[in-house]
């Protein structure tokens, strides 16, 4: 076997697996006949290690392995098994989707989840818009616009991750958000009162939290890092969806996908709201989407902390301390 993993330090949180590893997961799931002719580690995730397997006998997959459970945190546990959860909910995306191949969660052979699936055609859209002049660029965005739209449209019973644990209220479970973040910032050693204080704050606003009754399917992390856009094709096209592990019921104003849209500017974020639908600007959904601002940007923090990226997010702390001055007025 060609192996290329991606080298890293051994307190990185992102840590690869071996060649061995590789062949022995493939044996286990995909048969003992299967011949893993190369292995590439893949490097725009931020979460699992992901790899592009050329094989003898399935051609072209991706191999993504869960970080060991030890290395996850409170609000990010499981993520892999939270996305299977899901798969049936995403239906109206489906042929977006890449094929689910195999799946082990016993722990035999790595002491980590992981998966096998269909290789997505097309170029991740973070680099690929990139070949588009920029003035072309609102095809992309209202087509973003639809498949939003078409995953809130999926109605659940019950808040929070897909695969639980799941909440009553909408209240409770953006709680539960906020103070598992603000727990993953304290064990990793970065300051958290603020976050804590968002996290009361909504405790305490309860009733207008609670006036979303109505649990929607949220995809969590639907944006260009996790799209595939068509190389040959004249305009940018989405061609692909993946990376859903981060799925939840809740307010779908909550999603990371309409906080990255309004954030547009012009024209792009003018697209989108014309294939999904304008903004509810009432002063409840405007005090509403301050918390969600605050969970987005205190997840942020945590994620660029164990990436080892903490310069690109400085200015969270003025973000949130803005977000609670605002709620206290």
């Amino acid at each position: 076997m060609r192996f290329r993993p991606i080298e890293r330090a051994r307190d990185a949180f992102q840590q690869s697996v071996t060649a061995a590893d590789i062949e022995a997961m493939c044996a286990r799931v995909l048969g003992k006949r299967t011949h893993v002719l190369s292995a590439v580690e893949l490097g725009n995730g931020g979460y699992n290690s992901t790899y592009r397997l050329d094989l003898d006998r399935h051609g072209p997959v991706i191999l993504r392995v869960a970080p060991e459970p030890g290395r996850q945190g409170c609000a990010e546990r499981e993520l892999m098994r939270n996305e299977h959860a899901s798969l049936p909910y995403l239906a109206p995306i489906a042929p977006l989707l890449p094929r689910l191949l195999g799946i082990d969660f016993t722990h035999r052979i790595v002491g980590r989840d992981y998966l096998f699936q269909t290789l997505l055609d097309g170029v991740p859209a973070r680099d690929g818009l990139a070949a588009y002049p920029r003035a072309g660029w609102g095809t992309f965005f209202r087509r973003m616009g639809v498949i939003a739209k078409d995953v809130h449209s999926v109605r659940g019973c019950r808040f929070g991750p897909v695969a639980g644990p799941g909440h009553p209220t909408w209240s409770d479970a953006l709680v539960a958000s906020l103070e598992a973040i603000a727990t993953d910032l304290d064990l990793s050693g970065l300051p958290a009162a603020d976050v804590r204080a968002v996290a009361a704050a909504a405790a305490a606003d309860r009733r207008l939290l609670d006036e979303i009754t109505e649990p929607r399917l949220l995809h969590g992390d639907l944006w260009t890092v996790n799209v595939m856009i068509d190389p040959r094709a004249a305009e940018p096209t989405i061609s692909g969806v993946f990376d859903c592990d981060r799925t939840s019921w809740g307010d779908p104003a909550a999603d990371w996908t309409v906080f990255m849209a309004d954030r547009r500017q012009g024209a792009e974020r003018d697209a989108f709201r014309d294939a999904y639908g304008p903004a509810d600007t009432s002063p409840a959904a405007t005090r509403r989407a301050l918390y969600y601002r605050a969970r987005h940007i205190g997840a942020i923090r945590w994620e660029r902390h164990r990436l080892g990226r903490p310069d690109d997010a400085p200015n969270t702390h003025d973000d949130i301390r803005e977000i609670l001055t605002r709620l206290r007025t």
